[in-house]
């Protein structure tokens, strides 16, 4: 399994930073190959997406579920979301945390990926690759 964790401070209220962070239908912006395809209301516990990465009719499905919902609170309380992987190819969990802090906001991203047949060996340099594209995903999420 491969981990990585991102972390990055923004200069925004932590309620628009949760909104950026977990607007789920933008989270394939930047990741390439790789589009969204929702179904229901995805922003409760229970909520469910697929990221589709492919290219013409190769690729796979990566669908989430939303089993933690708790969006930061008026008292300081940190928003957290996480999402578990169920997919046939890609298994894992992710978590986003928003905390407040001043006049701004820091926003975490931990995941765990467990590639289907991918032998741990490559974990190093998968959870290396995943924090670059997460990574450039999250950078956007939150510029807007």
């Amino acid at each position: 399994m491969a981990y990585f964790h991102l972390e990055r401070h923004v200069p925004l209220p932590a309620a628009e930073a949760w909104r950026r962070a977990t607007d789920f239908a933008r989270h394939a912006d930047g990741i390439p190959a790789t589009r969204i395809v929702r179904s229901g209301d995805i922003a409760a516990v229970g909520g469910r997406f697929t990221a589709r990465t492919g290219w013409r009719r190769v690729g796979f499905d990566d669908p989430m579920e939303i089993v933690r919902w708790q969006p930061p609170g008026d008292g300081g309380t940190p928003g957290r979301c996480r999402l578990e992987k169920r997919g046939r190819l890609v298994r894992g969990w992710a978590e986003i945390e928003v905390y407040g802090e001043g006049a701004g906001t820091r926003v975490g991203w931990r995941e765990e990926l467990r590639p289907l047949g991918m032998p741990r060996v490559f974990d190093p340099l998968l959870a290396r690759a995943a924090r670059a594209v997460f990574g450039r995903a999250l950078d956007r999420l939150l510029r807007g």
